[in-house]
């Protein structure tokens, strides 16, 4: 199965990009961080998550990202598209569960690699603040407006008639579909006896 590799697409900058959102430096930047964070934790677990109790970690043969910079390039793909995982999979010449183990396994290593480069997500405005060296009163004007902010209204030309999808794009209320009890007794569409037709030939 024909599939896609990092010495594939390196050498088309603009492709890379389309793959990745990263230039070739800032990904080989990634790279070393990416590859430690991978081995580190590879000693005493398994991908799967099980943990390691016979052989240490080797590249076998057949694997479908054997290199550091294949499995960046496999994650970021992922993150960059967000197809579906079959499609992932198919992409990088991997079955389904393969591609979803790979996933899994990776998005923590790349979390933890970006840690040290000062590119990880936050999740307090305190950090926010420091990582741009501001107050924290100045990033809370950085981070409220962008909550804040009515979303812009359009408006529509006169003669034009109201779009259809206007109406299901409000809040959702309650349903008005009916409600499935599912401790109801089980209901028979059937009859117990065979009828006779009156209108038999015999």
């Amino acid at each position: 199965m024909a599939s896609v590799r990092f010495p594939d697409v390196q050498d088309r900058p603009t492709e890379f990009l389309d793959f990745t959102s990263l230039t070739l430096d800032e990904f080989q930047q990634l790279v070393p961080p990416f590859a430690a964070a991978f081995q580190a934790p590879r000693a005493t677990w398994r991908l799967d998550g099980k943990p390691r109790t016979a052989r240490q970690l080797s590249v076998y043969q057949n694997c479908p990202l054997p290199t550091p910079e294949d499995r960046l390039c496999f994650l970021l793909t992922y993150l960059k598209t967000y197809s579906l995982q079959v499609v992932q999979g198919r992409l990088f010449g991997m079955g389904q569960s393969k591609a979803k183990q790979w996933i899994h396994g990776l998005l923590p290593v790349l979390l933890a690699a970006r840690r040290p480069l000062g590119a990880a997500p936050t999740r307090s405005r305190a950090a926010l603040a420091q990582r741009l060296g501001v107050s924290e009163a100045d990033a809370a004007t950085v981070v409220a407006p962008l909550a804040e902010a009515p979303a812009p209204v359009a408006a529509a030309p006169a003669a034009t008639p109201a779009s259809p999808l206007v109406p299901m794009t409000g809040r959702n209320g309650a349903s008005s579909a009916p409600k499935t009890l599912l401790h109801r007794p089980p209901v028979r569409a059937a009859r117990k006896k065979t009828t006779r037709s009156k209108t038999s030939c015999a």
